[in-house]
């Protein structure tokens, strides 16, 4: 460039004021993106603490209509349920998981019967309910067991649909479970019930505070590495999520968040279905523990997070921070 002359491009033209960024802006956030995941437990008028997840509770069902509106009032299009069932209710083979009087089947008719106009999302898998912490049924030697905890997850997600839920979310990684869920689904009336599949589900290191949120923490025996992702592997993500939607899933999921944004852009690109993250417990209990020790702004961290999903290409984020967040893009 010679010495003197101006660049023919500025690109800070278009940064100066706030309308221009506004109007160039890429990523789009907005309420709507966001799914807010809620613990639920036993009791009256409780919300117990979670120590490993500062700022998240497990709620009792009869609070859960004021969430649920508080959800609405935000913005938040849909809540995510998950139940901390009892020692007493969990056995080898999780058959709590089938009855039509759990606490997630409790949580769907109470926010029913309250009329708010949020979306019900549940979990499909059996680590809530098993003596051993695994998402599906185990054989003598530990081993889980595909095809048989397919059957049982199928009565699961049929058990929830009766109950109310939208969507039904398969996250227990067995092969050949979407096919199975939506087969039923059709068969007994519930074809509007959606199907959102943990597709890309990895074998993280950051589950840790969510296990203590269910209760399964302390139950597990062995580690998830036979049916969950390993961290190391792109293309067989590809090859999941690809499985799930020819079996009929509406949308897909990729689960951790941040850690794993290649898959996020990847899985958008390669395929039309609506793509979700889940920023997950330990990715939440990071910013909390770094906003405490005054690390950081976590206001503005976790709008940037939740930015970097949607740029990524996420239709929506389930994140504990919906509400935070929520309220700072009002």
């Amino acid at each position: 460039m010679t010495e003197g002359r101006f660049p023919g491009t500025r690109m800070r033209r278009l940064r100066r004021a706030p309308w221009s960024r506004a109007m160039v802006q890429e990523a789009r956030l907005s309420p709507d993106n966001l799914i807010w995941p809620i613990f639920v437990r036993e009791g009256v008028g409780e919300a117990e603490p979670i120590a490993t997840m500062p700022g998240v509770f497990r709620h009792s069902v009869d609070r859960l209509p004021d969430l649920a509106r508080e959800a609405e009032d935000l913005g938040i299009p849909a809540l995510a349920l998950f139940p901390y069932t009892p020692a007493e209710r969990r056995s080898a083979d999780g058959a709590e998981a089938l009855n039509p009087d759990n606490l997630v089947c409790r949580a769907l008719k109470v926010i029913r019967d309250a009329g708010v106009n949020v979306g019900l999302l549940t979990d499909v898998a059996l680590d809530p309910y098993t003596s051993h912490g695994h998402d599906g049924l185990v054989d003598a030697t530990g081993h889980v067991l595909n095809d048989a905890t397919v059957e049982v997850l199928t009565g699961q997600a049929l058990n929830q649909a009766r109950a109310g839920a939208d969507i039904v979310a398969p996250s227990d990684m067995m092969d050949g479970r979407v096919a199975a869920i939506r087969a039923a689904l059709e068969e007994s009336g519930h074809s509007d019930v959606q199907i959102m599949a943990y597709s890309a589900k990895y074998a993280s290191g950051f589950y840790g505070p969510f296990r203590d949120a269910v209760g399964a923490g302390g139950y597990l025996k062995g580690d998830k590495k036979s049916y969950q992702m390993d961290p190391a592997n792109a293309r067989e993500a590809l090859r999941e999520v690809a499985l799930d939607i020819a079996e009929g899933a509406d949308s897909v999921m990729v689960k951790p968040g941040l850690p794993y944004l290649d898959i996020v852009r990847r899985v958008s690109e390669r395929f039309d279905v609506p793509v979700f993250a889940y920023c997950v417990s330990g990715e939440y209990a990071m910013v909390e523990a770094a906003a405490a020790a005054g690390m950081l702004d976590r206001d503005r961290v976790v709008l940037e997070i939740l930015t970097a999903f949607r740029r990524a290409g996420a239709s929506g984020v389930l994140t504990y921070h919906a509400p935070l967040a929520a309220r700072l893009m009002r």
